[in-house]
């Protein structure tokens, strides 16, 4: 009986259980394909690619402005202007501050100064691209997992301290609104900020009240205990949270101790505040304290959104805009604005790359692949 080819053979086999024989089957995604950020497709580029030629020709149309920006900058007070930098330094350090309190929660131990070269790395990250800010998450959570931190602690972290930082910049906001007073944007910002501020109030203790009744919360149990039966990636969130909230209750119990990361996240930005009050004083302008808070906390929530790299000719119209609002001529307002971005983002981006490279490069060991807090990882230190 002649032998069949093995070609045959699996073509046959193929057909039996109704498949085609020249159709491979698809390979599941890759954890690193998985894990690939998203990256800014065409749409983020023109955006930004509108943004800047938008910026050039408000430029061109405010030259006289220009030279007397440029005339200013010539002024500028060397000792103040170290000021300045220095304050912009203590923000990133109160910045990775809150992310080391996070991970010390969890359990993971890293050094402020380990800590604040990847922020500092990660910043340079998040002001070079559209989007950057989706790059810089995805590389400081690599960072973090080569340095033996787990995963669920490694997103948590990043997810919280964001959440910290966005809390603290909108007590800011209101408090600029409130030093401003009702008249021109302050007025416009504070009603608005007022009602989202009373409505998470009101959701919350509507949840907290919800939560105290027997029924709702059994109720509630069940639903979430018949998801997780159904579904095995929601009970794998739970256990993977479960263990997070019991490591940092063993470390840190208690609600007090969360102000003191509050409290860091809030020195964040008023260390960068500080940085372009310094700025407006290294050239001898006036510094408008009454609208300075909530000038810069409106130019933040643009800024934010990273539609260009940097927020570059973002950041710049919006604070000068509001600076003029507030008592400075334009050509002040401009020079005090190049001025901060000076300080807060040029400089600090051949620094952030430079701290990328050798962050990157250096030979480490990747971490286990595991889904638990470092306790889990066995190479963590401790």
């Amino acid at each position: 009986m002649p032998r069949s080819h093995p070609a045959e053979s699996r073509a046959r086999l193929g057909r039996r259980h109704g498949r085609s024989p020249h159709r491979l089957p698809r390979r599941p995604p890759t954890a690193a394909q998985a894990r690939s950020p998203t990256r800014p497709g065409w749409a983020w580029w023109l955006g930004a690619a509108v943004l800047l030629a938008a910026a050039l020709l408000l430029a061109t149309n405010h030259s006289h402005e220009l030279a007397g920006a440029a005339q200013l900058l010539t002024q500028v007070s060397p000792p103040k202007l170290t000021v300045a930098l220095a304050a912009e330094a203590a923000s990133l350090v109160c910045f990775a501050a809150v992310q080391r309190w996070l991970l010390h929660a969890g359990g993971a131990r890293l050094s402020l100064k380990s800590m604040t070269a990847l922020a500092v790395a990660a910043n340079a990250v998040a002001g070079a691209l559209p989007g950057g800010a989706a790059f810089s998450a995805a590389w400081l959570y690599r960072q973090l997992r080569r340095r033996h931190v787990g995963q669920v602690l490694a997103a948590a972290v990043l997810v919280v301290a964001g959440t910290l930082s966005a809390l603290s910049l909108f007590i800011l906001l209101v408090a600029g609104a409130l030093t401003a007073g009702l008249g021109g944007p302050g007025g416009a910002v504070l009603r608005p900020a007022l009602g989202v501020a009373g409505l998470a109030l009101s959701v919350g203790l509507v949840a907290l009240a919800l939560f105290r009744l027997p029924g709702f919360r059994a109720a509630a149990g069940r639903a979430w205990t018949r998801a997780g039966e159904r579904y095995r990636r929601v009970r794998q969130i739970e256990d993977a949270l479960m263990r997070l909230v019991a490591q940092a209750r063993s470390v840190q119990p208690g609600l007090r101790p969360w102000l003191r990361p509050f409290g860091l996240a809030l020195l964040n930005w008023a260390f960068d505040i500080a940085c372009l009050a310094a700025a407006i004083w290294a050239l001898g302008i006036g510094i408008p304290w009454r609208g300075l808070l909530l000038a810069y906390a409106l130019t933040q929530i643009p800024g934010s959104l990273r539609l260009t790299p940097g927020s570059i000719g973002i950041v710049e119209a919006s604070l000068a805009t509001l600076l003029t609002v507030y008592g400075l001529r334009p050509d002040q307002a401009i020079a005090a604005t190049l001025l901060y971005r000076i300080a807060s983002y040029w400089v600090l981006q051949p620094i952030g790359w430079a701290t990328w490279i050798a962050l990157t490069f250096r030979a480490r060991r990747p971490a286990p692949d595991r889904t638990g807090g470092p306790d889990q990882d066995p190479d963590t230190p401790h």
